[in-house]
């Protein structure tokens, strides 16, 4: 980051600069997944560089979003995401041990105040909540783990209504595991398992505002005229 600050000094453009290596980035893993089990190390030491600057937080958080969306390279990676998991929560509890972030101010950024950098604090844990999340939900033996970390963000008074608010979410759906594996499982998930729905054929699929199994007590084929009285019987 440091060199990138360097060699494109004005503001505006070094953020654009950043802006499409990310997109990059992230374009890279959805390509090649396995590419987060080659790249642990500096994904490792990249998230433990969260709370150095914005440029890196924002690195993070990407790379947050990345790990849980591809599963740390997938299910045959488990020993990659077992590290990756322990890094993730780390800085989940780095963080609920303080009441912010402790990003250090950078020259020049004198101007953002407290509400700036809890904002930031509430975006980045947002995305390892949601990573954690995801990560177990790929590698089941990791569940256990997750909602002992999740469980602490839900019992946590300092943390962020948002985040908590996400955390609850997701200890929810963790009581639901087909709900949980069509929701949080990983887009680059082989075949189709229980749950699993394969969003990209919505466009060929028929689909019912009211489904079909409620008219299960009803004698003869389902009418297709119905009513919410059908289903909801009156006295």
């Amino acid at each position: 980051m440091s060199r990138y600050a360097a060699m494109f000094p004005d503001k505006v453009f070094s953020f654009k600069v950043r802006e499409r290596l990310s997109d990059f980035i992230l374009a890279a893993f959805q390509r090649s997944p396995n590419i987060i089990a080659v790249l642990k190390k500096p994904i490792t030491d990249r998230l433990g560089e969260a709370h150095d600057n914005l440029a890196k937080t924002e690195l993070a958080l990407h790379l947050c979003w990345a790990i849980g969306e591809h599963g740390a390279g997938g299910v045959g990676h488990k020993d990659v995401a077992r590290e990756l998991f322990e890094n993730l929560e780390l800085l989940l509890y780095e963080n609920l041990a303080t009441s912010r972030l402790g990003l250090s101010q950078e020259p020049g950024s004198d101007s953002m105040g407290a509400s700036s950098r809890k904002s930031s604090q509430a975006r980045l844990l947002c995305f390892v909540v949601t990573a954690i999340a995801k990560l177990a939900t790929c590698h089941s033996e990791l569940l256990p783990r997750a909602r002992v970390s999740l469980g602490k963000v839900a019992r946590s008074r300092t943390s962020d209504r948002r985040v908590w608010q996400r955390a609850c979410d997701y200890l929810g759906l963790m009581n639901e595991p087909a709900i949980c594996l069509s929701v949080l499982g990983p887009s680059t998930a082989q075949g189709n398992g229980p749950g699993i729905v394969n969003w990209s054929e919505g466009g060929t699929k028929m689909v019912a505002h009211v489904p079909f199994y409620l008219l299960a007590q009803q004698k003869g084929p389902p009418s297709h005229n119905f009513s919410f009285a059908d289903l909801l019987p009156t006295e």
